[in-house]
């Protein structure tokens, strides 16, 4: 079943063309990656498949009976709701229904509103659905129902996003880099949600293991033409790399040809035949293949920089605490020369603390960190880089330096640099609020390379960054002669750069493991039960937790107030009982005893009905 057709599209901004006759197709159960160079647009591709802009040319067509969501890398929340009502703003029905059987709580002195709420509950299997959007809301971090939105984090917005858009259960989902701001739990939850639901998925995302697991099918946008690959991201690099290979042979062949077709030219009388005139024409298509050469552009740096001393980072019984959280205990390491290490663990954990203290941003409240006289430390943080307004490429990167010292004697200019990291001259002198976020990104890199540091601290620097200049960035760190810290929640990145890595384990706890992210998840998965038992005891205490800051020990919101409700509704009625039984002893008619049998029967009905829910409520509750 066909769900959406992309028809022969085009999209320029002023003399910048990003692509041209793009045709494609999506159909029910597909889930496709979309991979391009920043700056090709992917975004601007995404955005018009959303609707939210439209195509120069072509059109794109929708099954009409199909539901879509969009998931932009810049959430378009209401400012002045809070999560819970963000939540249930959402146009998915059986959300309505939940949200009406809470407003029918607040009021449960309307018995017949009540029970015709309570009636389409059951009736939508509302039920199991709010336990799924409480687990939704507990795997990515949004405890706190009642935080108004304005005063949420990039990232919390991010996940609130992510969380409103799983709960319309689209069929057909746009996304665009949804493990951004998700720690590596979060992303792998995600992953196995993705794979039990039915969804459609269109999407762009760097982490490659996010690729490789969710999506069956890749669409590689390249030198403005596509390529489909019916596979997973594996099977797309073993196409890709036979794409190249067959490409580059019939390049070379072209090229033999063109050499004898060349020296035929050259010896031809100047009246031609017309069997010689189609040769020729034969000739400048041959010249054209043979012209034709590949655009890879692969950064190879090798730098020069000032030797790290036998002292490095020594770090002696680090302590700090934030907000009333112990985020690091106790915690001694000494750095050596060439060490590449990564740094995990949850959100809040203290991961960027720690690299804060380590670059002198932020005191330690116990111990200190001793750094060497030779360290020079280049840090790559989330915040990027302010720009200027009315600034260039190259004017950027020239505040930080004119050239970095190569072997041998040479060294490269900051054009040079920008153009080893894609950015073509042309390019350089492009206003920078032109660029897109990842070419933004990649200036940002630029400017702390040019710097020439012998020590490098890269907190999450996947982040909007495409395939290849993920690749680039992986081959210049594994050709870097210095220290390497990475915080990432790129698993295929953490694997192919680090060697050790420093697990965040909350509570003040620093471990360090030796091996990287995909040695140390094994290890984790082959711990015997018995050792798992504390973890998941804390796991059950977190999810209890998270329910007791909103809606109450082992009861969901909706169950804790429906609860509380019930005790209050069966006193009211057995006061009603009574009453009803003392009329009896009043003179009564043949009709009227009729009436208040009835009555009575109605009442001891609702309260044989309302005490079984509340003694459902009650078992849960103190189980």
């Amino acid at each position: 079943m066909n769900y959406l057709s992309v028809e022969n599209i085009a999209k320029s901004y002023g003399e910048r063309e990003l692509f041209n006759n793009i045709s494609f197709g999506i159909n029910k159960d597909q889930k496709v990656g979309f991979v391009a160079k920043n700056g090709t647009g992917k975004s601007s591709l995404l955005n018009i498949l959303a609707g939210s802009d439209s195509p120069d040319e072509g059109q794109v067509i929708y099954r009409n009976d199909i539901r879509t969501a969009f998931l932009s890398q810049e959430p378009d929340l209401d400012q002045d709701l809070t999560i819970e009502q963000t939540i249930f703003s959402s146009d998915n029905p059986t959300l309505k229904v939940v949200a009406q059987y809470e407003k029918a709580m607040e009021n449960p002195e309307d018995a017949d509103k009540l029970q015709e709420a309570m009636d389409a509950m059951e009736r939508h299997n509302a039920w199991d659905f709010e336990t799924e959007y409480k687990q939704i809301l507990f795997k990515l971090n949004l405890e706190d129902l009642h935080a108004v939105v304005k005063n949420l984090s990039g990232g919390q917005k991010k996940r609130l996003a992510l969380a409103r858009m799983l709960l319309k259960k689209p069929d057909f989902i746009i996304l665009d880099e949804p493990t951004n701001h998700l720690d590596l739990d979060m992303i792998e939850w995600l992953e196995e949600y993705f794979k039990k639901q039915d969804f459609t998925i269109f999407m762009v995302t760097h982490d490659r293991y996010f690729l490789e697991r969710v999506c069956n099918e890749i669409i590689e946008l390249e030198d403005g033409k596509l390529y489909t690959y019916k596979g997973n991201y594996s099977y797309y690099l073993d196409k890709k790399e036979e794409r190249h290979q067959l490409e580059q042979t019939n390049t070379e062949k072209a090229q033999q040809l063109y050499k004898k077709e060349l020296e035929w030219m050259r010896r031809q009388p100047k009246a031609r035949t017309t069997k010689s005139k189609s040769r020729i024409d034969d000739f400048h298509d041959i010249k054209h293949r043979a012209s034709q050469r590949r655009l890879d552009h692969k950064v190879q740096l090798e730098l020069n920089m000032e030797r790290l001393g036998s002292k490095i980072v020594e770090i002696h019984n680090l302590g700090k605490e934030l907000g009333g959280k112990n985020l690091i205990h106790n915690f001694s390491y000494n750095f050596k020369r060439g060490e590449r290490l990564g740094i995990i663990g949850r959100n809040g954990t203290g991961k960027s603390t720690f690299l804060n203290m380590l670059t002198g941003t932020m005191e330690p409240d116990q111990g200190k960190i001793v750094i060497g006289e030779t360290v020079k430390f280049g840090y790559y943080t989330q915040k990027g880089i302010k720009i200027k307004p009315g600034q260039k490429v190259v004017e950027v990167i020239k505040e930080f330096g004119d050239y970095i010292p190569l072997k041998k004697g040479r060294q490269i200019s900051a054009e040079q640099l920008l153009e080893r990291f894609l950015f073509d001259r042309k390019k350089q002198y492009d206003f920078v609020e032109k660029l897109s976020g990842g070419e933004k990104k990649r200036l940002y890199l630029c400017t702390v390379l040019i710097q020439n540091p012998n020590f490098l601290i890269l907190d999450e620097p996947t982040n909007d960054l495409d395939v290849l200049t993920l690749n680039v960035l992986e081959n210049f760190l594994l050709d870097f002669p210095g220290c390497v810290i990475v915080v990432s929640h790129d698993r295929y990145f953490m694997d192919k750069i680090v060697d050790h890595l420093f697990v965040f384990k909350g509570a003040g706890e620093v471990q360090d493991f030796p091996g990287n992210y995909t040695d140390f998840r094994e290890y984790e998965a082959s711990k015997p039960k018995e050792n798992n038992s504390t973890e998941k005891a804390d796991t059950r205490k977190e999810k209890k937790e998270f329910k007791s800051s909103s809606s109450g020990p082992a009861l969901s919101y909706a169950e804790k107030k429906e609860y509380n409700k019930l005790e209050k509704e069966i006193a009211k009625l057995e006061t009603k009982k009574e009453k009803i039984q003392q009329k009896f002893l009043e003179d009564l008619s043949g009709d009227e005893i009729d009436k208040t049998s009835q009555e009575l029967k109605e009442v001891e009905n609702e309260i044989e009905s309302k005490t079984e829910r509340w003694f459902e409520l009650m078992e849960k509750l103190e189980s």
